[in-house]
């Protein structure tokens, strides 16, 4: 079954100051945001140059775009954006800043039992990872079991989707961290998933790719 590498978004103002931007439209990359970009366009490119990259995803967000063209340019690629790819439907609480949202009573739900959560006019964390789960399912369907595709999108799917296909219970996805311009790699096997990489750095060195090869051992 395809690797899948998971990249979330680039910096933008939302996230530098720390408010909840969700599918709010204009939310476009910063300076910052724009330099993370095309470091990962760079890497990638380096890395992924003899590998059997099959297709470049996105969320239809600005942010997740333009942190895609640079990376599908650099890859001869042509960006395909998702629907399902979307950050999660926060509703009421779009646009709000986190330090407000977490003074909130409901908020130790959304940290300690994020099962029970449905946000105010939006969906629930359980019909998000349905959705994301469904889209990586659809992907693979489209693909070759040694295809590398990759999928920019947000904190929030990525971190379900890796708590679906390690098992994990959805009341503990929130254990999980991924930044921004981070690169998570999931094999979905077909006897079982594993997780080659979760929210890497670029400023580490990227660890070996390929399904079924174990990492070269330090000399």
């Amino acid at each position: 079954m395809p690797l899948f590498l998971l990249i979330r978004h680039a910096e933008n103002d939302f996230v530098k100051k720390r408010r909840l931007a969700g599918r709010q439209p204009g939310v476009h990359l910063n300076e910052k945001g724009r330099q993370q970009a095309q470091a990962l366009a760079q890497t990638l490119a380096q890395k992924l140059a003899d590998q059997p990259v099959r297709g470049i995803y996105c969320s239809p967000m600005e942010r997740a775009i333009e942190t895609a063209e640079p990376i599908a340019q650099a890859l001869g690629l042509e960006v395909l954006p998702r629907p399902a790819l979307i950050e999660t439907d926060y509703g009421e609480w779009q646009g709000k800043s986190l330090r407000a949202l977490a003074r909130l009573k409901v908020w130790r739900t959304v940290l300690s039992r994020p099962s029970q959560m449905r946000f105010p006019g939006g969906e629930s964390f359980a019909e998000a990872q349905h959705r994301i789960q469904r889209e990586i399912e659809d992907l693979c369907a489209q693909h070759d079991a040694k295809d590398i595709i990759l999928c920019v999108s947000h904190a929030d799917p990525i971190k379900l989707a890796v708590a679906y296909y390690l098992g994990l219970p959805l009341d503990l996805f929130q254990r999980l961290t991924v930044n921004t311009a981070s690169i998570t790699a999931l094999h979905i096997g077909e006897f079982g998933s594993q997780l080659l990489t979760l929210n890497y750095d670029l400023s580490f060195p990227l660890p070996m790719l390929s399904p079924g090869k174990p990492p070269a051992k330090e000399k």
